[in-house]
């Protein structure tokens, strides 16, 4: 032992060195091997090259995909519907409710999601707090079988402790309740609302919660899906967390204003294969069971909206919403609007903003006057001149921070749900968006996007080649640090 310690002292840079070429070829030849993006592939092998074992220990943290390579399948489900029920409300052809160009767009979503277009639902679009919350606290009150509630953030605040007090009454009455918060979004309150919800016995997980020895600490991809189900039969899905800061009432002339979506009919089907898939991985609990569904006698209507979800994941899901996006461009023929708080679209993205213009389309894109993440804002004013060079025109709205998340096209389809226009959406966050086939919501969100539009201020080339040399540099500086923020 003693003359082992003796070569260690010795030998040390050597043995150092050696751990560090091996380290770094491993984590190199992992990195190229099963990174898909060149970029992504580049960078880290770049990282692990030039930083000796921090490097290879950096990738082996945050650089590795742990995550399940399953999709989101509907089929494991559908054996508790009446399948007749399921196959009455697909829809085949979208061209009368939606327009003749989504035709192909549909049969794309078909070979994106597992999920099929279905009708016969309802959806109503909720502003902001002062509408969702209490929809949420009423849906959840009435409930009488089951709820689940996903969220990013659930904060412990005003309208937090609302919810979870509600969501445990509800489970004290008898009625089943799953609360799966992602383990970062449920730290930006303390105390966690984690705590509330399971002294009163209410089953609650977090997604990806770091546990060193079981998972490694593993913080870049999370989930970031809204869902609330209730009794199988009610949806809500958008945007929005659950935090005091929506509330007129509570942040006063401060409110962050956000767009949600109540739903009822068969796509809560879908949104509740969702939070079962999610909540399997995180627990091992699989929620099959009837009482977490709509009854198999449940009878749907053959009128209504048509709806699809879409998951996406850095898993087997892998740019869905990317996808989706890109499709919905290539189709589009007069108008396009889009409505992002964190507008970082890659370079395929712009390609296709640019061309759609270009083809003629009007495409107006409206980010918020007033950010929350200062960092993020910088990069968008960074790349921000590559579309309006184009031809996109893009407005910069007046008031305090929105979060909204929408994008229509021609007034017959839309994309709606939490995935953001950045990398980080994109391509490293779990997220969770429905397709609408329906004029009637399209032209809803139309008419919110272009009420934001008449009070914005257009964002021109000069108006951004007149912002003072440093902060052009800041922004660059910045904006190459993009797919990570």
């Amino acid at each position: 032992m003693a003359r082992l310690h003796e070569i260690l002292i010795e030998y040390w840079p050597h043995l150092l060195l050696v751990i560090s070429i091996a380290a770094s070829a491993i984590a190199s030849v992992h990195a190229a091997m099963t990174k898909r993006d060149v970029r992504a592939a580049i960078a880290w092998v770049g990282v692990i090259i030039f930083s000796p074992i921090f490097g290879a220990l950096l990738y082996l943290v945050a650089g590795i995909n742990r995550i399940r390579k399953e999709r989101v399948s509907a089929r494991r489900a559908h054996t508790l519907y009446n399948q007749a029920e399921i196959d009455k409300v697909m829809v085949h052809d979208v061209v009368a409710v939606s327009g003749p160009q989504f035709a192909s767009l549909k049969i794309l979503g078909d070979h994106i999601s597992d999920f099929k277009v279905l009708g016969g639902n309802q959806i109503k679009m909720l502003n902001g707090g002062d509408e969702t919350y209490p929809a949420m606290l009423v849906g959840i009150r009435q409930a009488q079988r089951s709820i689940v509630l996903q969220s990013y953030i659930f904060d412990h605040d005003t309208v937090g402790q609302e919810l979870a007090q509600a969501l445990i009454e509800a489970y004290k009455r008898g009625v089943q309740v799953r609360v799966l918060i992602d383990a970062i979004g449920s730290k930006y309150s303390h105390p966690p609302i984690t705590a509330l919800l399971r002294n009163a016995g209410v089953p609650t997980a977090l997604f990806m919660q770091p546990v060193i020895g079981l998972r490694l600490v593993y913080t870049n991809l999370r989930s970031h899906r809204k869902l609330l189900v209730i009794d199988g039969l009610h949806g809500f899905t958008g945007g929005m967390n659950i935090r005091q800061g929506f509330v007129t009432a509570i942040a006063k002339e401060a409110v962050t204003h956000d767009t949600h979506f109540q739903v009822s009919g068969p796509i809560v089907f879908q949104l509740m294969t969702n939070f079962a898939h999610d909540w399997q991985f995180t627990t091992n609990e699989k929620l099959s069971d009837e009482e977490w569904y709509a009854p198999s006698t449940t009878e749907f209507s053959d009128t209504g909206v048509a709806l699809r979800c879409v998951p996406s994941g850095p898993d087997a899901t892998l740019a869905s919403t990317h996808s989706m996006l890109l499709g919905a461009l290539a189709v589009a023929q007069k108008h396009v609007r889009i409505q992002s708080p964190y507008l970082l679209p890659d370079m395929a993205l712009i390609a296709a903003l640019a061309t759609t213009a270009r083809r003629g389309v009007i495409v107006d894109v409206v980010v918020p006057g007033a950010n929350n993440l200062k960092l993020v804002n910088a990069a968008m004013m960074a790349q921000i001149d590559q579309l309006i060079m184009t031809g996109c025109r893009v407005w910069r709205a007046s008031g305090t921070f929105d979060h909204s998340k929408l994008f229509t096209v021609d007034g017959g389809w839309s994309y709606i749900g939490s995935s953001n226009i950045d990398p980080r959406s994109l391509r490293l966050n779990f997220e969770l968006d429905l397709e609408v086939y329906d004029r009637g919501i399209a032209q809803e969100i139309e008419a919110k996007v272009d009420a934001i539009i008449a009070q914005a201020d257009r964002i021109t080339l000069e108006s951004v080649n007149q912002a003072p040399f440093w902060v052009r540099l800041r922004n660059k500086t910045v904006w190459l640090a993009s797919p990570y923020l």
